[in-house]
């Protein structure tokens, strides 16, 4: 038995052994390789270039819109009685993929959590989409050129909850059509769509309705008159901004038409929160220059009622834009629609707005009941002092919020409109 020592020396010897000698690699053409021992030489020989994304393959679920076609369970009953037969019946039947196994593909993806295969930079280019017009999608590229494109059916296909795989404001990857039968219209077909941020979501019957995405706030429009006020639904808007990570700015429009002084309280108590609120009109000129201070060189996005002059006041703040208006409905007291689509505007002072169609319900989508608290600011220094860890702040008798209610030290209308998202949110 070595000693200790002995040991030592022969497992020192044994890695002097396997240690390789540092030579530099060779080519066929004996030019050496640079090791990774030399970064600085790297870099002087190919520079300071952006490498590309990995592809890897993944399992992608398609939607369950395929049923399964229905199979013969007496398929030998019509030999039983005929022997001879038999001999020209199939021995052999070809079962296609049923079930789960349909609905599954493997597909090339890049790195990211973008929606689609991997695309070529050399064949495909970079655009944002403008507007969605039924299946055809207007997405404007780095040179100005504005394509009419299709979704390639792999994209549309997918396993998702929303109702339009491609809307307003997506950053997406296109290939031209070789052949473009009018060069003033090129066309060509969106590949892949790059992950979101900023996005203004509701639900619609059972699935998410993106709005509009990659934008920084929303201008929560409501008329003081004409459509009537709804104070509630600004509380809605405000929570789907903050789920949505937008910066809420509410805009109270037509204030010629109403006694402002009426409003201040509301607006005060907006500020108090710390979301923007002033009184705007695109008649007399109200709140346009501040509106249009707030909008240099962010992505806005305009939504409200039907009929609250969201289009009116893009008018007011760039007059070229000439966008469609039209007045409230006389018998309704309600917007007539007139925006049917949303569209990404380009401004000329900076930045970009969206102006979108009327909303007359906006209902959270894939938001828990124990998750609407944290849309409501002024609830978040009472939550700790609750008897409850679970506490839902609808009938607990150890609430702290029904208590700050009670105190005047939360809003009594903004605590209705908890519990009216609450509420929807568990129905839902």
């Amino acid at each position: 038995m070595l000693p200790i020592n002995g040991i030592q020396l022969l497992y020192q010897s044994s890695i002097r052994f396997v240690q390789p000698k540092s030579e530099p690699c060779r080519t066929g053409d004996d030019s050496p390789r640079l090791s990774s021992a030399q970064p600085s030489e790297r870099l002087k020989q190919h520079g300071s270039q952006p490498t590309m994304s990995k592809k890897k393959k993944t399992r992608v679920e398609f939607r369950r819109n395929r049923a399964k076609p229905p199979r013969e369970n007496d398929i030998t009953r019509q030999f039983a009685t005929d022997a001879e037969r038999t001999e020209d019946a199939h021995s052999t039947e070809r079962v296609r993929a049923k079930g789960e196994l349909s609905r599954h593909r493997t597909v090339t993806v890049g790195d990211g959590d973008g929606t689609g295969r991997a695309v070529n930079p050399d064949v495909c280019q970079p655009g944002r989409v403008l507007r969605v017009h039924g299946l055809n999608s207007y997405v404007e590229v780095a040179d100005g050129r504005v394509f009419r494109c299709v979704v390639r059916r792999l994209l549309k296909t997918l396993a998702t909850d929303e109702r339009s795989v491609v809307t307003t404001g997506d950053r997406v990857w296109i290939q031209p059509d070789q052949v473009i039968p009018n060069p003033a219209e090129p066309t060509g077909v969106i590949e892949r769509v790059e992950p979101r941020h900023g996005v203004l979501t509701r639900a619609s019957r059972r699935r998410e309705h993106v709005l509009v995405a990659n934008v920084d706030q929303v201008v929560i429009v409501m008329a003081l008159v004409e459509p009537e006020l709804k104070q509630h639904l600004i509380d809605r808007y405000i929570a789907t901004a903050l789920k949505g990570e937008l910066q809420p700015i509410v805009c109270l429009n037509k204030a010629d038409l109403a006694d402002a002084a009426e409003y201040q309280p509301l607006i005060g108590a907006y500020a108090q929160l710390g979301i923007p609120a002033f009184l705007t009109s695109a008649r007399t000129g109200i709140g346009i220059e501040r509106l249009r201070r707030l909008l240099r060189d962010r992505a806005t996005v305009f939504s409200g009622q039907s009929g609250v002059g969201k289009s009116s006041l893009l008018n007011a703040v760039q007059p070229e834009l000439g966008l469609r208006v039209r007045e409230v409905s006389d018998t309704t007291q309600k917007g007539q629609h007139t925006t049917t689509t949303a569209e990404l505007i380009r401004l000329e002072s900076g930045g970009w707005v969206v102006d979108t169609p009327g909303v007359r319900q906006l209902q959270l989508w894939g938001t828990r009941p124990e998750e609407v608290e944290g849309y409501f600011v002024e609830f978040h220094p009472f939550v700790p002092l609750c008897g409850f860890p679970d506490c839902t702040h609808t009938h607990e008798n150890c609430c702290a919020i029904r208590a700050a209610v009670s105190r005047r030290q939360i809003s009594e209308r903004r605590y209705h409109s908890y519990l009216g998202l609450f509420h929807g949110v568990a129905e839902g």
